[in-house]
């Protein structure tokens, strides 16, 4: 291809995208002057409402005043008398009626709310008599009016009151949104809403949280590495390629010890809050390893906005357990594990804590450290006693980033100037803490490790140990006298070292501040074995008819995954983070939507950029392509949905034209199964629906699409799944959905962390659903995979995808269902227009 057709397609597809001035003024003048049609129309369908209710006005009224007093029928009647005659009656400043006296005033308010009243029909005749010569000059109006009233609801109905006509309302922060019924349900009312059958089984969990957590990776000796991420801890058989999931936290997992008998495993949590906004307790679960049953629930309601660290004593085979809870003052606190009390508790200090440890040979001793500082604590019959490391003549380092105990019952610790710092007793120096001062616990040597940080410390079997570099990346091994023997540096793609576990003495796992783990040794390097993104994630896509899907977020990361090896096949870095993706029907090449407006298309087996565009300044949301692969429609932030043609397996894209209708940035967009037809969501909740084979155009009667269907079904808000919402929702609880190809069922992502199964189609409120727990942050999207296998699901800030197995579940369609759900009656509700 030369290289003057390309410069003619990109003049073609600018003059496309720039048009005059004047054009843009007659457009926005014919608009101004469709809205003004739009409220005639309701202004005259009012007027009907009206001549309408004008029979039935008075004798409400008169019903209405019989209440308040029932004498004042005999005056009503004399007033509304059938022939005409009036009370020749004079009334006195006191009349009598039925044989109660009442003030002339009463009778007068009588006689004023019957004068208002006869005004009132008065009025209502001429104003009918008006609306009715205006109909009689446009035939076509009054029937357009007619329409109007047929489908309007009641002006008070509540969310997901079903109607006379053909639609049924549901509101969202107030908005009412009308949702009209497709032609084959008969009876809506009727309607059976049921959970589906199939059910959802975590199958597999995509990533690490090393960016933010120490001490999160151990090696059992079942051949598993355990680790977490969001509100999963994962065990991994590192040779078979398998995982179990320890599942009983109730938000994000922030930090993981292993017991002395390699066996029982702690794990604390944030607290996190429910879907009110009411805060979750956090707490630490003691459970077994082998069997995944839980053992003790500590510190339930204790600890305050969750558990930043754990650890077993050693020394008495593991009785007691600390905790470091994340509140201002870092309440450290000790712990029976067989019973699971409280045995001791103190404020520890107002800054950043990052570890605690006992002292393996002796389970009084406890250590923290943290910002700024080392402690050694001291817990006699419940209290502690605490003594501060003296830095003396050396630096004081900004952080205090990790610790062991050596052979020798030294404390080495790691700092944020790169050194290795020998913590040992000795005397008190009396001449500077004075008369009667105890032993302290002093800097004894400084070894020079890394450039950087060192993040982690690892003991090795014979004395040896392990130190893990921030800035350097590097892994060094030390001798018992720290001298050191060998070292390696990770790449760079996957960040720094966060932390090691020794597997046989020469083998390591190693965690990595980019949410990699490791495995290798100094000798053949080191691969990854788990990989994840790093940043909030948003984009996510399935291939039309292989086990792979697409993912990318924040971190300017685009990754492809294999759903049946459970493993990262590629990703690329970008220059700015992507927001969407959706896959070429041909399956050949996948479009990537970024936060700038500008989207690309990305060959599958090259990972090379085969085209590239930009729709306006702001983030795209929606990329999606027609059923035969011939349209991609892209949604944007800037309201509009721009078309275009695609030519040359996926490799070709020319400017066909621009949805120009919503109000506010589109969210979700879905084709029509004949690839004509567009539905679409906009953030003001708006569902609108575009011809675009006809040029783009708005479809202003959406009546019309009520029995159109769809070949995908991502949409929030459309009558086919109205019953996802709960009750009281804002409009934005609900983030992601997608229908299964099969059309049985919808998955939905949430605000809450929690991913739904429901049946398809879910038109009615209050719809029963299978819920699924697991993610620790906004669930973003959710996609099934092309045979409905499995679904995937991905976190927001957790930076966690799950892969669920799909269980379950039968054949039969959903139009069949929504067939057999529906009454038999034969007459069908006239139709209604919008």
């Amino acid at each position: 291809m030369d290289s003057s057709t390309n410069s003619l397609d990109d003049a073609s597809a600018d003059g496309s995208a720039e048009f005059p001035d004047r054009a843009s003024m007659m457009e926005v003048r014919l608009q101004a002057q469709e809205d003004e049609i739009t409220l005639l129309k309701s202004s005259l369908a009012d007027a009907l409402r009206r001549i309408r209710l004008h029979d039935q006005l008075l004798p409400l009224l008169k019903q209405q005043l019989i209440a308040v007093n029932p004498g004042a029928a005999r005056v009503l009647n004399q007033v509304c008398c059938s022939d005409g005659c009036t009370s020749s009656k004079r009334l006195s400043s006191t009349s009598t009626v039925d044989g109660i006296r009442q003030p002339a005033t009463r009778v007068r308010r009588n006689s004023e709310k019957l004068g208002n009243a006869e005004r009132q029909r008065k009025r209502l005749d001429k104003k009918a008599a008006s609306s009715a010569n205006l109909l009689t000059r446009s035939p076509s109006l009054e029937n357009r009016a007619k329409e109007l009233v047929a489908s309007a609801g009641s002006p008070g109905s509540r969310r997901g009151t079903y109607s006379q006509g053909q639609s049924i309302k549901m509101f969202i922060r107030g908005r009412p949104i009308t949702m009209y019924i497709p032609s084959n349900i008969q009876n809506y009312e009727d309607l059976k809403m049921e959970p589906p059958s199939e059910r959802l089984e975590l199958d597999w969990v995509y990533g690490y949280r090393g960016r933010d957590c120490r001490a999160n990776l151990y090696f059992l000796p079942t051949g598993e590495a355990v680790y977490f991420i969001a509100c999963v801890v994962v065990l991994y058989h590192i040779n078979n390629r398998t995982q179990r999931h320890y599942r009983k936290h109730t938000d994000c997992v922030r930090c993981l010890t292993l017991h002395p008998d390699k066996v029982r495993v702690a794990s604390g949590q944030t607290a996190g809050v429910d879907k009110d906004g009411k805060p979750l307790h956090p707490c630490v679960h003691i459970w077994d390893s082998t069997t995944l049953v839980t053992l003790q629930q500590i510190g339930l309601g204790t600890f305050q906005r969750g558990v930043g660290s754990v650890a077993f004593s050693f020394a008495d085979s593991g009785a007691f357990l600390s905790a470091i809870d994340d509140s201002n003052e870092h309440m450290l606190s000790v712990w029976d594990c067989n019973k699971g009390t409280k045995h001791a508790e103190v404020k520890s200090t107002n800054e950043a804590v990052f570890a605690v440890e006992f002292n393996p040979s002796d389970s009084t001793n406890i250590i923290t450290c943290g910002k700024s500082h080392v402690y050694f604590w001291t817990l006699n019959a419940g209290q502690f006693t605490k003594k501060q490391g003296i830095f003396g003549k050396y630096k004081k380092p900004k952080f205090i980033q990790c610790f062991v105990f050596s052979l020798t019952g030294d404390v080495l610790t790691g700092d944020s100037e790169g050194n290795i710092l020998t913590w040992g007793k000795s005397a008190a120096d009396v001449k500077t803490l004075g008369k009667g001062a105890k032993e302290t616990f002093q800097i004894m040597r400084q070894t020079r490790a890394h450039e950087g940080s060192v993040f982690t410390l690892c003991n090795l079997q014979g004395g040896a140990l392990l130190s893990g570099g921030g800035k350097d990346r590097k892994i060094i091994r030390w001798s018992a006298d720290l001298a050191p023997e060998r070292e390696c540096e990770i790449p760079e793609n996957y960040g720094a070292v966060r932390t090691i576990a020794d597997i046989d003495g020469e083998e390591l796992l190693v965690g990595t501040t980019r949410n990699a783990i490791l495995r290798g040794t100094f000798s053949d390097g080191f691969v990854a074995i788990v990989q994840g993104h790093v940043d909030e994630m948003w984009g996510l896509a399935t291939h039309p008819s292989q086990n792979i899907f697409l993912t990318c977020g924040h971190d300017r990361q685009v990754c492809l995954w294999n759903t049946e090896e459970h493993k990262l096949d590629w990703s690329i870095t970008l220059e700015e983070y992507g927001l969407c993706a959706g896959f070429c029907p041909n399956g050949s090449v996948v479009s990537v939507g970024l936060s700038t407006g500008r989207w690309m298309v990305l060959d599958l087996l090259t990972r090379e950029v085969v085209s590239e565009s930009t729709d306006g300044n702001e983030q795209l949301s929606v990329m999606r392509y027609s059923p035969d692969g011939s349209f991609l429609a892209v949604g944007s932030h800037d309201n509009f949905i721009y078309i275009y043609n695609v030519t040359e397996s996926g490799r070709r894209y020319t400017r066909f034209g621009k949805c120009n209708g919503h109000s506010s940035f589109i969210t979700h967009l879905d084709w029509s199964k004949d690839g004509k037809y567009i539905m679409s969501n906009s953030g003001d909740y708006e569902i609108l629906y575009w011809d675009i084979a006809a040029g783009c155009k708005l479809l202003r009667n959406r009546f019309e699409s009520k029995d159109r269907e769809w070949a995908s079904y991502t949409c929030v808000l459309g009558f086919h799944v109205m019953g996802v919402w709960l009750e009281g929702s804002d409009g934005t609880d609900i983030n992601a959905l997608c229908r299964s190809h099969s059309e049985r069922m919808v998955a939905v992502a949430d605000d809450f962390c929690k991913v739904h199964l429901f049946q398809y189609p879910c038109p009615k409120p209050k719809a029963p659903s299978h819920k699924y727990e697991g993610h620790g942050s906004h669930v973003t999207n959710v996609c099934f995979t092309h045979s409905d296998s499995h679904l995937l699901s991905m976190g927001g800030k957790d930076t966690c995808i799950l892969q669920w197995r799909v269980m379950g579940g039968g054949a039969s369609d959903s139009r069949e269902r929504l067939a057999s759900a529906s009454s038999t009656s034969t007459s069908s509700p006239e139709p209604a227009s919008g």
